[in-house]
């Protein structure tokens, strides 16, 4: 089947978050794809729409199958039935993770720059963020493990949370960096959560590996936070799942879950969820090209017109992560220009800690036309910031 990527859909006035937005502006900022789902996904909602009772919903057995055969066939990892636990949401699930495993004041550890919503979750539950800045050459990062183990082994820090892969720089933690990863937490009595909302979002011809794959240790020691949203954009259905092979902090999250109110599904969240990890993979694979094109197109555009931006290097996620250090050492300041100048909407990088302050993240998925129209605005509010900041010197 060929699924349709190009056609322009409309979501003003949709109660969309993304698009609650003025008239003139493009966003290009939350994780949210301008694609309709999977057409499995609508027919398995259209279904249950058409039944027209929504009352309360059980966890079936079909859902442990489609999360187990997805995992299994996607990504080689045996996932077993008992070490699954639905939740409504990654972060809820991650807000729950914090208040079974941690105490107030205590430290949770982070790989910066990475997702923002972890920084709320931390300072909301009164803990702790601690940051080891992820080192960066201008093109790629990696990690400084010799930092990572000097703030692990701080006594007040039992937590880490991993984003795997990445959020926002797009990088695939390969299994020996998991590994490594791994084997420290353990030695320090460390925790890791593993976000991996983003595995699915790889590029064409690459792979991710599951936090709790690469060992015993690493699964042993791991919450690992899972969903079809991102990958089949549906976050607004609230369905996602944590895998926790042991069965001591399994019980911990179970419990942390039913107390906050984030353990019982909504009458189309399990639905979804099965539609897409048993009938949703020719969908998926169809819509990584189409975003792997953007990212190539949005590479060329920016390096043909925009050579002092840079695009650091990635294989997953829908998001580019914008390096603009050779015009400003303040990217907030530039973003906000540009909004005013063209509309143009992107997340500004200091909100995701590390050097994130000379960053921008924008969000390539969506129509070819859309994102053209984006990139031809980034450019203008560029050529429009360094004329006004020529004028000001």
């Amino acid at each position: 089947m060929k699924y349709d990527f190009e056609t322009m859909i409309d979501r003003r006035g949709t109660n969309s978050l993304k698009w609650n937005v003025g008239e003139n502006e493009l966003p290009m900022w939350v994780a949210d794809m301008d694609f309709q789902t999977a057409p499995e996904i609508i027919e398995a909602l259209r279904e249950k729409v058409c039944h027209g009772i929504f009352g309360y919903t059980i966890i079936p057995n079909a859902w442990h199958e489609a999360i187990m055969g997805w995992w299994r066939t996607r990504h080689n990892f045996e996932i077993k039935k008992e070490w699954l636990r639905f939740c409504t949401g990654v972060i809820p699930a991650i807000d729950c993770a914090i208040r079974a495993l941690t105490n107030p004041g205590e430290k949770i550890l982070m790989l910066t720059p990475i997702y923002n919503h972890f920084f709320i979750s931390i300072e909301e539950n009164e803990r702790e963020a601690v940051e080891c800045q992820l080192e960066y050459d201008g093109s790629k990062y990696w990690i400084n493990y010799v930092d990572l183990e000097a703030k692990l082994a701080d006594p007040k820090t039992p937590l880490m949370i991993l984003s795997n892969p990445h959020n926002p720089t797009g990088n695939i933690w390969d299994k020996e960096t998991l590994a490594r990863i791994g084997e420290l937490c353990r030695k320090h009595q460390v925790t890791v959560i593993a976000d991996e909302i983003h595995c699915d979002l790889t590029d064409p011809g690459y792979a991710y590996t599951p936090f709790a794959s690469v060992s015993e240790t690493c699964a042993h020691n791991s919450i690992t936070c899972i969903a079809p949203t991102k990958a089949f954009n549906i976050a607004g259905l609230q369905t996602a799942a944590v895998v926790v092979p042991a069965e001591g902090l399994r019980e911990k999250v179970q419990k942390a879950l039913e107390m906050g109110d984030s353990a019982e599904p909504s009458a189309f969240a399990i639905d979804a969820a099965v539609a897409a990890f048993t009938k949703g993979a020719p969908w998926l694979d169809a819509l990584r090209a189409h975003i792997f094109q953007n990212k190539q197109l949005a590479g060329r555009f920016i390096a043909e017109n925009i050579p002092e931006v840079s695009v650091v290097s990635s294989h997953a996620t829908y998001l580019i992560w914008l390096d603009f250090s050779e015009i400003t050492d303040d990217s907030t300041k530039l973003c906000q220009r540009i909004r005013e100048e063209t509309g143009l909407y992107m997340n500004i990088g200091e909100i995701y800690g590390g050097n994130g302050g000379q960053f921008a993240r924008l969000n390539v998925a969506c129509q070819s036309e859309r994102l053209k129209d984006g990139l031809a605005r980034l450019a203008k509010g560029i050529q429009l910031y360094k004329g006004q900041k020529g004028e000001r010197e």
